[in-house]
């Protein structure tokens, strides 16, 4: 059954190529007319001149009028003052002469109040290297009539590193000596304060 089906099949594929070769075969025998070739196209650019107006010409700047300079203002006469017809009177005269005075040394007398000492100059310590707060010393001293510390001790430190840098500062004060009976003496007993500010990295002061 197969085979029989096959057959007709086969027959009209056969009979569709040789028509179709046919028409091939024919349109190969038409004789091949080339087609002419264009003419070349030639363009131009602004094929019309175009005439540019020149500007107009730019008018003449007016002559300057000359300008005629004003006359200078009228000059106003000043009353002249008439000159002193006076003689200048010379009221100097003669120095007067004055008699020197006297001063006999036994009719006064010149006493200086009686005082104790005054500091003139306080020299600050140095602060101690190996201080970690802030502290203070009591010393006591004596003067000299030459108003000179000496004797200086340290009565009282919140921190025994603080005792040679204040016994070391106060003996360079200064003061003015004590005075009995308008002559300078010696003064004892002077006491006085020594204080240490230690701060930290913000400016505040570290209690004792």
């Amino acid at each position: 059954m197969s085979f029989k089906r096959l057959v007709p099949s086969a027959g009209l594929a056969v009979g569709v190529t040789c028509l179709i070769t046919l028409a091939m075969a024919a349109m190969i025998k038409q004789d091949f007319t080339p087609e002419d070739k264009p003419e070349k196209l030639a363009l131009e650019i602004n094929p019309v001149a175009v005439d540019i107006k020149a500007p107009p010409p730019r008018e003449k700047p007016q002559e300057v009028k000359r300008v005629e300079t004003p006359p200078p203002p009228p000059i106003i006469e000043r009353i002249k003052s008439p000159k002193p017809t006076e003689p200048i009177v010379d009221e100097t005269g003669e120095i007067p002469i004055f008699k020197a005075p006297k001063i006999d040394p036994t009719d006064y007398i010149i006493t200086v109040s009686d005082r104790n000492v005054e500091p003139l100059v306080r020299i600050a310590p140095i602060m101690p290297p190996r201080a970690e707060k802030s502290g203070h010393c009591n010393v006591r001293f004596n003067v000299s009539a030459q108003g000179v510390p000496y004797d200086v001790q340290a009565t009282y430190c919140t921190q025994s590193l603080f005792e040679r840098a204040t016994v070391k500062s106060v003996s360079k004060w200064k003061y003015r000596p004590k005075i009995v009976n308008g002559r300078a003496v010696a003064m004892t007993g002077v006491e006085n304060k020594v204080s240490y500010r230690l701060t930290d990295e913000r400016g505040n002061i570290i209690p004792e």
